[in-house]
């Protein structure tokens, strides 16, 4: 399963990816909106983790794109701040399937990405 981490924070994405991929999952990382979306473009990734607030653009911009690329891929939102916390994210973007906190344990994050992926 090809998963794109859209994370800030390279520590806590390059922590991520390694767990994804001991699970078997190809992860790949970008750290802001512009690679994220250039990696949309050249590949499918039926599930992104993606961080709500990007220093490096934005987040709502990198999940419209890949709803238009990638009509059903599905995105699970992290954040480490209350933004969205009212599930209004679910409203914005079609294709949010979870929003978690950042601090998620990997496994559980692991988890989401393959009970989401059956769901494609």
């Amino acid at each position: 399963m090809n998963v794109l981490i859209v994370q800030n924070n390279a520590k806590l994405g390059q922590m991520w990816q390694r767990h994804l991929q001991r699970h078997g999952h190809v992860a790949d990382i970008s750290f802001n909106q512009e690679s994220a979306v250039d990696r949309l473009l050249s590949q499918y990734y039926p599930i992104i983790i993606l961080d709500v607030v990007l220093d490096g653009g934005s987040a709502l911009a990198v999940a419209d794109y890949a709803s238009y690329r990638h009509p059903d891929a599905r995105v699970i939102f992290v954040s480490n701040t209350s933004f969205f916390s009212d599930g209004s994210i679910f409203q914005l973007c079609s294709n949010a399937c979870a929003f978690v906190p950042s601090a998620t344990q990997p496994d559980d994050l692991a988890a989401m990405v393959e009970h989401y992926a059956k769901v494609i």
